[in-house]
């Protein structure tokens, strides 16, 4: 027997100057844990919606209350669960999209393997509305974790992160679901404006935290194995403190402290912000390199970000714009970069900040295959103007 779950949304869309609201209801098929919904789904209310049938999005991120389905999957968003998960591209089964010229493009499968012709909706997922509008999202969910533990651990060094990492993927390779990191820096800008408290005092005690999550089944099996790996950690010094939490209000306090962070550094005034790929092994270096950079300039870096992927956050606070810092940081970042065979842009997308960067991580053939590909579905330029690429020369 087939269950099925509706859901109600609301979306404002404005597309070739007009306005309406689109409010109706959709019918997701629980049986194959594939849910269709309207780009205008708010993820948290999916979230919860879905949640009471035993299922949740393969997707999580800090502005789950406020970020819509079909915005998450035009910027191709990664977030906390992408390790376990993976990425939108993997999960994304079917999308609805109106193009340029107003018709619509229906590849809304619920099919798992569906191999006629090409792939047509990979085009979307990451193209940031300039080739199309999503309208619909047919996404595969996953089931809902019983047991989920949290480890929250001081490094001495970023080497001890990245092989605290190594020996989480030995041992808890099945359940890890996310391994956060957070400089000190990060968590004392978090303590200081949103007075929120760590559970390892001072602060100071370590330049590096890490917030692992395992997601399981069987809560014995897990906190024994999430145990056993934290002793080993602790054993070969890789750990020089930590705690085991299970309880969901001790571990949403856990979370605040790393998703606030963004929140957090607003408040010491103007922001730079990076959100960059590199090798895991090395990932760190450009934050030691850009605080040498700056050595002098009134100004703090923080960097923090899924360690687990081989994404780092790096924010640079100064207490108003400053033109001599941001002329010190790029192209300076994106130069680094790339001689670093990295991304400047792991999920967050290039929009109109990075779009005279492209060419640190693409080859011409690739930037000029991709104009021809924009040019094909917009060719008057009408979809998000400005953004991803440059104007063809």
């Amino acid at each position: 027997m087939m269950l099925i779950l509706t859901v109600e949304t609301t979306f404002d869309v404005r597309f070739h100057r007009k306005r309406k609201t689109m409010s109706k209801r959709e019918t997701s098929q629980i049986a194959n844990s594939v849910v269709v919904c309207e780009a205008g789904c708010i993820l948290e209310a999916l979230e919860n919606r879905i949640g009471s049938e035993g299922l949740m999005v393969p997707l999580d991120l800090g502005a789950r209350g406020s970020c819509h389905i079909g915005g998450n999957v035009a910027t191709n968003a990664g977030g906390l669960r992408l390790m376990r998960y993976g990425g939108l591209h993997g999960n994304v089964l079917g999308l609805e999209v109106v193009l340029a010229n107003g018709s619509v493009v229906d590849c809304l499968s619920t099919l798992r393997k569906d191999n006629v012709g090409y792939d047509v909706k990979q085009l979307f997922i990451g193209s940031e509305g300039t080739l199309g509008v999503i309208t619909k999202v047919a996404l595969q969910c996953v089931a809902r974790s019983s047991s989920v533990n949290l480890a929250f651990l001081g490094c001495v060094s970023f080497e001890f992160v990245y092989k605290t990492l190594r020996l989480a993927r030995n041992m808890l390779g099945e359940i890890i679901s996310a391994f956060e990191m957070m400089d000190c820096e990060s968590l004392k800008t978090v303590q200081r404006n949103l007075k929120l408290r760590s559970p390892i005092e001072p602060i100071t005690r370590f330049p590096f935290y890490v917030l692992m999550e395992t997601s399981g089944s069987n809560q014995k099996h897990d906190e024994e194995k999430i145990s056993a790996f934290v002793e080993s950690a602790m054993e070969d010094g890789c750990v020089g403190d930590g705690g085991l939490y299970s309880q969901t209000a001790q571990m949403r306090s856990l979370w605040e402290l790393r998703e606030g962070i963004p929140a957090a550094a607003l408040k010491d005034g103007y922001v730079f912000k990076y959100d960059l790929s590199l090798p895991p092994e090395s990932l760190y270096d450009i934050v030691c390199d850009l605080r040498s950079r700056l050595d002098g300039a009134d100004s703090l870096v923080k960097g923090f970000g899924h360690i687990g992927d081989g994404n780092i956050h790096i924010i640079v606070s100064t207490p108003n714009y400053d033109p001599e810092v941001h002329a010190l940081l790029e192209p300076y970042v994106f130069e680094w970069v790339s001689r670093n065979k990295g991304s400047i842009s792991a999920e967050h997308g290039v929009g109109q900040l990075k779009r005279n960067y492209v060419h640190f991580c693409r080859s011409n053939e690739t930037i000029q295959l991709m104009q021809g590909i924009k040019m094909h579905f917009d060719p008057r330029g009408i979809l998000n103007p400005y953004k991803v690429l440059s104007p063809a020369k």
